[in-house]
């Protein structure tokens, strides 16, 4: 017979696995899906259809190279919708970095990792923060957020940046 423990802990790892799945994946391309959008910031390989920007080369259509986040080279407001998906929670400053993007957005949606996406909360080569929140979309607000105790793996091996 199987002990209880070996039980639970392939369930959690189904749970974890699933939950994150649900998260990064589905509701991810659903959101990016659901509209063009005229700044997609950290776009990866996605094409937001207007422009896409990232702070590593990529090959999608309009993509602008980011030297740095907190001064985006976009005047006030040049973008009526923003998309910043599953990013905020790898950057050194969360409320800096949401400000550049509401200067440069008249709207803006960002996705974060929510409270129920345990392998997000356990990512400890790429994640700094944590948001309070059981949604992965926010519009034009950056939910409560709290320090993540990763900064001896980040001082010792770096930040996984994809």
């Amino acid at each position: 017979m199987i002990p209880e423990i070996v039980i639970g802990l392939a369930g959690l790892a189904v749970y974890t696995t699933l939950a994150h799945v649900v998260d990064y994946r589905i509701l991810k391309t659903k959101h990016l899906k659901s509209k063009k959008w005229d700044l997609n910031i950290s776009c990866g390989d996605t094409d937001g259809g207007g422009v896409n920007a990232d702070i590593n080369e990529r090959d999608v259509p309009n993509f602008v190279l980011i030297k740095d986040i907190y001064n985006l080279p976009f005047k006030n407001k040049q973008f009526e919708s923003t998309f910043c998906s599953h990013t905020i929670e790898h950057v050194d400053d969360p409320v800096k970095f949401y400000e550049e993007l509401r200067r440069v957005s008249k709207n803006l949606t960002i996705l974060v990792p929510p409270v129920w996406d345990l392998a997000a909360v356990g990512y400890v080569m790429g994640h700094k923060w944590q948001f309070k929140t059981l949604k992965t979309r926010h519009d034009n607000e950056l939910p409560e957020h709290i320090k993540l105790p990763y900064d001896w793996y980040h001082d010792r091996f770096g930040q996984e940046t994809k």
